[in-house]
């Protein structure tokens, strides 16, 4: 039996989170782990970005905003989660040993979360090898790498893998959800038992093993997204399924309904004339029931600029509306291009 098949007693497949904290802590024990654990660990920058004071993401995001990446070529190309650099004028990244080096956008796509960045000047680190998150396991422990090495990393076990919509017009078909929580999460690598990079960090989340479960823990964004659309990131900036219709919704699910909870400023559903508290009962004529209803619905009907007809609960009545959404894009301050 191999080394990659068998790693301090238990199948590589089967490695749990303690086998991660110890290594992290313990030159010896990171020796027992079939990949270099400084190596893997040295790939994870920290980031900075600022964005303008009249940047449209910045009244939800802020303007100085700051998380993780993960070097994935010998070029300074890092893949990191994208609401850290959208409409970013300025990026800094900054290595283990303490160098600050220059950094400029090159893509970011709503669709899947991600973010590339690329270093201007030699940035002189390893970069962490693209694995598989579909051969990733509910059971599995993984390393939770964020920026400043040992200090910056926790080990962790994946708890579920299950669809996921979020209340900004977001949704994942599966998403990968780990326990206990990273402190840092935001463009966290996600590292498998073969040192390969598996997700990217997205959210601090209290359901991370399914609803009614109270775990807290994180969210990842599976890297199998990134492949079918990475040379479109590289070439246009953003991707095809950037250009979803969006209608400027935050909703949440409450007693089996969907509820506006905000309105984006002067969005398409504002001007249609939704309002917080408004319950949206239909789209296109087809009941929903949940977010991913909604959405699933929503994005159905075509690309950015499609009407979107909706009916809707207020108070003690119903009524027909149609939003005409629109391409979010269109509301950043900077395109992005590579």
């Amino acid at each position: 039996m191999s080394d990659l098949e068998k790693v301090n007693g238990h199948h590589a497949k089967d490695m749990l989170p303690a086998t991660f904290a110890a290594a992290l802590s313990s030159p010896s024990e990171a020796a027992k782990l079939p990949f270099d654990v400084e190596r893997a660990l040295a790939a994870v920058v920290r980031l900075h970005g600022e964005v303008p004071e009249d940047g449209y993401t910045a009244p939800f995001l802020g303007t100085e905003r700051e998380g993780n990446g993960v070097v994935i070529d010998d070029n300074g190309l890092i893949l990191t989660i994208g609401y850290l650099i959208v409409e970013a004028i300025a990026i800094s990244i900054s290595a283990a040993d303490g160098r600050m080096i220059p950094g400029e956008v090159v893509a970011y796509d709503y669709d899947s979360g991600f973010g590339l960045v690329r270093a201007l000047e030699p940035l002189g680190l390893p970069h962490l090898e693209i694995g598989s998150s579909d051969d990733l396991k509910v059971g599995n422990g993984v390393l939770v790498a964020g920026h400043g090495g040992h200090d910056g990393a926790i080990g962790a076990r994946v708890v579920s893998k299950r669809e996921f919509a979020g209340y900004w017009e977001y949704m994942l078909d599966e998403a990968i959800f780990t326990a206990p929580a990273h402190p840092n999460w935001g463009g966290t690598a996600l590292i498998d038992q073969h040192g390969k990079l598996v997700g990217i960090g997205s959210l601090y989340v209290e359901d991370a093993v399914a609803e009614g479960e109270g775990r807290t823990g994180n969210m990842f964004v599976p890297i199998d997204l990134l492949a079918p659309i990475f040379a479109e990131m590289l070439s246009e900036g953003r991707t095809a399924g950037s250009y979803r219709p969006w209608m400027g919704l935050f909703t949440a699910e409450v007693e089996g309904h969907v509820e506006v909870i905000g309105l984006a400023q002067d969005g398409p559903a504002e001007q249609a004339g939704l309002q917080a508290g408004d319950v949206i009962v239909k789209v296109n004529s087809q009941p929903i029931a949940t977010m991913i209803d909604l959405y699933r619905k929503a994005w159905s009907s075509g690309k950015a600029g499609v009407d979107i007809p909706m009916t809707v609960l207020r108070d003690t009545y119903a009524f027909d509306l149609v939003v005409k959404s629109e391409d979010r894009y269109a509301r950043l301050k900077f395109q992005y291009r590579a």
